[in-house]
C-alpha cells in the first residue's frame, strides 16, 4: 500500500482559543504559514508525493476550507466536517470513506514524503490497525525538543501523528479510543476501560511497546502493531509555541 492510498488529514478543533494559532496570529494553527506554505498546504503535498490518490480533510473552519480550495494537487481533495474529537472524526470519516485509510493531522508541520511511505512499508499485513512511533534516541538525535514519551520495558516512544486503518476490523480500535476519551475527566472510568491490570504493569514498565499496542488492541477487539520510525522528526508536531518556534527553526536551517 504505497501508492493510490486515501488518506484523512484531521484539522478540527476542541472549541475555544488555540494558543499556537493565537501566538501565530491566525484563526487555525493549519493555517500558519511555514516557508511561504501553510501548515496544511504542506501536509497535502507530503501525501500528494507519497502517492495518495484522495486525500479527506476533517474540519468545521472556514478559513482552512477555503485555503484547500487554493491548494493544487494531483490527489482529489475532499472537506468533510469534523466531529466533537478527534476520535469521532476518524470514526465518521472511515465510515464515510471506507478502509484501508491513512490518518495524519494538519499540524504535522514537517510531514516528508519518505515518512508516510515507509510507514506504509512497514505496517504488519496482519495488523487491523498500525500507529507509528519514534524512540527517545531517534528523536533526540534529530532534535533537541521536549515531547512527550509512553514509557515502557524496552524504552521510551513518541507518537507520530500517522495511523493506518487497513480494514474494517480497525474501527473497533477508534470506537474504543472514543470511549476512553470520552471518560477522560473520569480517570476511574478511563481505568476500568483500557484495563486496571495492564495500567498496573506499564505502570511498573512490564510492558513492551510492542506488548502494550498488542493487549490494547485485543481490549479493543482489533489486532494492533506498533511501527517504529527512523525518522525523529516524525515525532515532532505543533502543539504548543515552542513547538512552531522549532520547526521554524529547523525549517530555517536546512
Amino acid at each position: 500500500m504505497t501508492a493510490g492510498f486515501t488518506a484523512l488529514v484531521l484539522a478540527g478543533s476542541r472549541g475555544g482559543a488555540d494558543a499556537v494559532a493565537d501566538y501565530a496570529g491566525v484563526s487555525h494553527k493549519a493555517l500558519i504559514v511555514l516557508d511561504g506554505r501553510t501548515l496544511i498546504h504542506r501536509v497535502l503535498d507530503a501525501l500528494d508525493a507519497a502517492g495518495a490518490a484522495r486525500i479527506i480533510v476533517s474540519t468545521h473552519d472556514a478559513g482552512v476550507a477555503a485555503e484547500l480550495a487554493r491548494i493544487k494537487t494531483r490527489a482529489a481533495v475532499t472537506r468533510i466536517d469534523a466531529a466533537a474529537s478527534p476520535s469521532a472524526s476518524v470514526l465518521e470519516a472511515a465510515e464515510k470513506v471506507g478502509t484501508p485509510l491513512l490518518v495524519t493531522t494538519a499540524d504535522h508541520a514537517l510531514l516528508q514524503p519518505e515518512w508516510v511511505t515507509r510507514f506504509l512499508d512497514d505496517a504488519p499485513q496482519g495488523a487491523d490497525i498500525a500507529v507509528l512511533l519514534a524512540s527517545e534516541a531517534v528523536v533526540t538525535a534529530a532534535a533537541r525538543t521536549k515531547r512527550t514519551y509512553l514509557a515502557f520495558a524496552d524504552g521510551r516512544y513518541s507518537g507520530c501523528n500517522l495511523f493506518l486503518l487497513r480494514n474494517p476490523q480497525a474501527l473497533n480500535a477508534i470506537a474504543f479510543w472514543r470511549r476512553v476519551e470520552a471518560q477522560r475527566k473520569a480517570p476511574w472510568k478511563m481505568a476500568l476501560t483500557v484495563g486496571p491490570i495492564m495500567l498496573v504493569r506499564y505502570a511498573l514498565k512490564m510492558l513492551t511497546l510492542d506488548g502494550m499496542i498488542a493487549q490494547l488492541g485485543r481490549r479493543a477487539g482489533a489486532t494492533a502493531a506498533a511501527v517504529r520510525s527512523p525518522f525523529g522528526l516524525a515525532a515532532v508536531d505543533v502543539d504548543k509555541p515552542s513547538d512552531l518556534d522549532l520547526v521554524r527553526k529547523l525549517v530555517e536551517t536546512a
